[in-house]
């Protein structure tokens, strides 16, 4: 008869196999672990509670294989704007992260208001970005900040992250900039979740199709995501264009009301006041 514990390595170990290196723990699995822990120590038998728990936690690293990373964030503060900036504090020296030697050094976090209604999830930090040490700056945020313009909202009335909160590397590295793989989405991934928690928005959008794969799991295009409401962490999720998608040469009227109306469906989510005038932008000219 299989104990919990040779289930819980039997999984970390089918885990590894599959790529994973780093794992995300709930109260529930870490209470679990705290338990198991104490009763190890004091030479006792887990209580039953913890045991039959622990096949469905993520614990210790079987000897035999590669190290797998289990890491904690918590939001500590009195205020919402003071439990974020604790996550920024844990951010900058992320385990997690660190330990993948893909990322630059330069942590960039959010910026907006803690106890924003709309949250802007984006892929990662690029040059600019990393530059300011602030998401969605340069030519994509001055676009995004005229997306909220149109919508009646400025940008400190709202709270911008990126899933990753370091620009990923590359060799001899300049301006160019790459998007993130799933392995440096999943290392930050608890920060955006604790996020979440302390914002508590009304709804996310997700900006391009590399932070929807981040944020919800989901492959393909923005074009198959977009058009309905998902969820993260409880929270309606809209998927949309990145705001770099409207710098490009071949931008039509079309794509431009795409995004539009992803941005009407999220103001009709908030509650906002929608003209006819915000209702018509991008339309053809009859």
């Amino acid at each position: 008869m299989s104990r919990p514990v040779d289930l819980l390595l039997e999984h970390l170990r089918a885990e590894e196999a599959r790529g994973v290196e780093h794992v995300y723990l709930d109260e529930e699995a870490k209470e679990v672990l705290r338990e198991l822990h104490r009763q190890a120590r004091s030479g006792g038998k887990p209580k039953a509670s913890a045991a039959a728990g622990a096949g469905e936690a993520v614990a210790e690293t079987p000897k035999a294989a590669k190290p797998v990373v289990v890491t904690e964030v918590r939001a500590e503060g009195e205020s919402a704007a003071a439990r974020i900036e604790s996550l920024k504090l844990q951010a900058a020296e992320w385990p997690a992260a660190k330990a993948l030697g893909s990322l630059r050094e330069t942590m960039v976090f959010s910026t907006g208001a803690a106890e924003a209604e709309l949250m802007l999830v984006g892929e990662a930090p690029g040059y600019q970005e990393e530059r300011q040490r602030e998401p969605f700056v340069g030519p994509a945020g001055q676009k995004l900040n005229d997306i909220l313009k149109a919508m009646g909202l400025e940008r400190p009335a709202v709270y911008i992250s990126n899933i990753v909160k370091f620009r990923p590397a590359m060799p001899n590295q300049t301006t160019n900039n790459r998007k993130p793989t799933l392995d440096e989405m999943a290392s930050c991934l608890p920060f955006i979740r604790e996020e979440v928690k302390v914002v508590r928005p009304k709804c996310i959008v997700a900006l391009g199709g590399t932070a929807a794969e981040g944020l919800l799991g989901l492959s393909g295009s923005v074009g198959a995501m977009r058009g309905r409401w998902h969820e993260f962490e409880g929270i309606p999720v809209r998927v949309t264009y990145h705001p770099a998608y409207l710098l490009h040469g071949n931008a039509a009227l079309s794509d431009k009301r795409k995004i539009w109306e992803d941005m009407l469906e999220v103001m009709e989510k908030l509650g906002l006041p929608i003209s006819d005038k915000q209702r018509g932008f991008f339309l053809p000219k009859s």
